[in-house]
């Protein structure tokens, strides 16, 4: 039943995980279908090859969120105040 009504209506679909800020990873909320993003930018079936990549993409993208917090914390604050 779930799978019919996707092929009147169509999917519906949601974002199911953020791997980066341009990658995301969609479900349909009726039949539990799954996409995500591939290298063009469109919608593309979320096979165990796309699911590997995204995992070694939010692995390196988190680490690189993580790099660039360290990075900021350590910023001296008085070196960004200008006094005249």
């Amino acid at each position: 039943m779930k799978h019919l009504q996707c092929k009147v209506f169509g999917h519906n679909y949601e974002v199911s995980r953020h791997v980066t800020y341009h990658v995301k990873e969609y479900t349909c909320k009726n039949c539990g279908k799954q996409l995500t993003t591939n290298s063009n930018g469109s919608l593309t079936d979320l096979t165990p090859k796309f699911k590997e990549i995204n995992n070694v993409l939010a692995r390196i993208h988190q680490k690189r969120k993580q790099r660039i917090r360290l990075i900021t914390k350590n910023v001296d604050k008085e070196l960004l105040l200008f006094t005249h």
